[in-house]
């Protein structure tokens, strides 16, 4: 079982446009509604899988109820913890030529009462799991070092625990010790604070990671690939796309692959390769089922391509 953490979550709305153009009415060509935040993607991709998974989130107001009628009906178990304020709602607007824009509520504020409530349920769910994933930004009253002592915790008994957040959550968290964090490349280099803008100068950071903390590090790269880099060695997976419909939740896809395949080598990054890039062929935030798989078109090698450009560097 996987549990996942999601600390903030929402109710994501995506529309399909021709072109995005300020201040003129736009007609959309198709619309979805999805449960959002980065660990229900986890569990959405998990449950789309066939494998069995928990979803840990703070829920409150008619987005709240309506997030878990959907997870519901996914099949995916959930552990609501109740709050006073309502779940955020968020916007994303895909054009026809890949770009996505998105607009992202900032949540409710969680109470102290809220806080522990949250923390207790992740223990009571925990001790089944064999990986917990904890994903994406922190709601305004949970403090920077949250996804620390839930690290920590999650060591304590003895559970695997997968990271993906950014900024100065993350810097607090590499200190627990976390067995995988995800980054893609803008948090990256926001960690290490310089630009990237080869796949040496991911590799270099995901190593500076792991001098930091964190055993081992899936780093995505966009549409350049994703590096994974253990004490057991370092690896460059890449896929070939023919089309984007939408990137929403890629990452996320990626992330339930890796897991799902162990967590650990080069088998569990090529399947996380697989998983996202099936993801950006779906709409909206549609997460890929095995059948929207194709495990030909991935390869996996240790041999890095070290000064490879990327096709989004980051400064």
């Amino acid at each position: 079982m996987i549990l996942t953490v999601t600390p903030n979550p929402s109710l994501d709305r995506t529309y399909e446009v021709p072109a995005l153009e300020r201040g003129e009415v736009i007609r959309a060509a198709g619309e979805r509604m999805d449960p959002g935040g980065k660990g229900v993607n986890v569990s959405r991709a998990v449950a789309a899988a066939g494998r069995r998974t928990v979803a840990v989130l703070p829920l409150g107001g008619a987005p709240g109820a309506l997030v878990a009628e959907l997870l519901d009906a996914q099949g995916i178990e959930v552990a609501p913890v109740s709050v006073a304020g309502s779940t955020r709602s968020n916007i994303a607007l895909a054009e026809a030529d890949g770009v996505l824009t998105k607009i992202n509520a900032p949540g409710p504020e969680l109470s102290q009462a809220e806080q522990e409530l949250l923390l207790d349920t992740v223990r009571s769910h925990s001790r089944d799991a064999d990986w917990i994933a904890c994903c994406g930004s922190l709601p305004r009253g949970l403090a920077p070092s949250w996804y620390a002592d839930v690290v920590t915790r999650a060591h304590a008994g003895g559970a695997r625990i997968a990271l993906d957040t950014s900024g100065r959550a993350l810097l607090e968290a590499l200190r627990a010790r976390p067995d995988v964090v995800k980054p893609n490349a803008e948090e990256l280099a926001e960690a290490v604070g310089r630009p990237l803008t080869t796949v040496g100068d991911a590799l270099k950071a995901a190593e500076e990671l792991r001098s930091t903390g964190a055993r081992a590090v899936l780093a995505s790269l966009g549409a350049d690939g994703q590096l994974l880099v253990s004490d057991t060695g370092a690896w460059f997976g890449s896929a070939r796309v023919s089309a984007v419909r939408s990137n929403v939740g890629a990452g996320d896809a990626s992330l339930a692959g890796f897991l799902i395949a162990g967590g650990t080598g080069p088998e569990a990054l090529a399947s996380a390769v697989a998983h996202g890039a099936a993801a950006v062929r779906l709409p909206g935030s549609v997460m890929p089922t095995p059948a929207d798989l194709d495990p030909a078109a991935v390869t996996v090698t240790a041999d890095i391509p070290l000064d490879r450009e990327l096709t989004e560097p980051v400064s």
